[in-house]
C-alpha cells in the first residue's frame, strides 16, 4: 500500500500536480517501455515457468515530493521548485538460481515555483528493496531535468534494473522508491580478523559500533 501525503503548496501548484500523483500502473505505455523496450506489446512468447512474486511499489510518507525554497521553508511565495514522482512500474524475473531480478521505472516532473528560474535541475531518486527490517539492495540516481526559457516544468524518467533479491527472500520482499534520504549501502557480513596464536581473544564489538 502506498502512503503519500504531499502538503498543499497553493492552488496553482495543486492544479499542475494532480495528474502526477505517484501511482503504480500496469498495462500502460510506460510499463510496456519498461518490460519490452517499446510502447507496444510484442507477440506472446509462451507462459513463464512458475509465478514470480512482484509486489507493488511503495512510496513512503513524504517521499513523493521534494521542495526547494529561496527563503523561509513552507512559505509558498519563496518556493523555487518542486520535484514530484509520477507513474511507477516494475518488472520481476526469476533467475536460474532461484533469485529474482527486479526492474523499476519512475516518471516525474520538476515544477517551478514563484521564485524559480528555468535551468538545469537534478531529481534524486532512491530505490530500495527490503525484507522486513533487512535491507537487500539500495540504489541512488540523480536524474538531470532541463526547464527551458518560458517554460514552467520539465519531465524526467529513469529505469533501474538488476536489483537482485536472493532466493530465500524472493517471496517476502518490498520495493520502495523515494525522493528523500540517502539509502546508504546494504549490510554486508563482517570479516573477523584472526588473532595471533598467543594473543587473547578480543571481545566482539556491539552491532553498529565504529570499526
Amino acid at each position: 500500500m502506498m502512503r503519500i501525503r504531499a502538503r498543499t503548496v497553493g492552488l496553482a501548484l495543486i492544479a499542475a500536480l494532480l495528474p502526477w500523483a505517484a501511482e503504480a500502473e500496469d498495462g500502460n505505455w510506460f510499463s510496456n517501455m519498461l518490460k519490452y523496450g517499446g510502447t507496444t506489446v510484442p507477440p506472446s512468447q509462451g507462459p513463464d515457468l512458475g509465478e514470480v512474486y512482484c509486489p507493488t511499489i511503495d512510496v513512503g510518507e513524504n517521499g513523493a515530493a521534494l521542495r526547494s525554497y529561496g527563503g523561509r521553508a513552507d512559505d509558498n511565495a519563496a518556493l523555487r521548485s518542486q520535484i514530484t514522482l509520477g507513474r511507477l512500474a516494475r518488472e520481476c524475473v526469476r533467475l536460474a538460481d532461484g533469485s529474482v531480478s527486479v526492474k523499476v521505472g519512475v516518471e516525474g516532473q520538476v515544477l517551478l515555483g514563484p521564485q524559480g528560474r528555468p535551468g538545469r535541475f537534478e531529481a534524486p531518486v532512491y530505490f530500495t528493496i527490503k525484507a522486513g527490517d533487512q535491507t537487500i539492495v539500495t540504489r541512488a540516481r540523480k536524474v538531470p531535468v532541463s526547464i527551458g526559457a518560458g517554460e514552467a516544468q520539465g519531465l524526467f524518467s529513469v529505469i533501474e534494473d538488476n536489483l537482485v533479491v536472493p532466493r530465500p527472500l524472493s517471496e517476502s520482499y518490498e520495493i520502495g522508491v523515494s525522493l528523500h534520504g540517502n539509502p546508504g549501502k546494504a549490510a554486508a557480513p563482517r570479516k573477523r580478523k584472526k588473532a595471533p596464536a598467543n594473543a587473547a581473544v578480543p571481545t566482539e564489538s556491539a552491532p553498529g559500533a565504529a570499526q
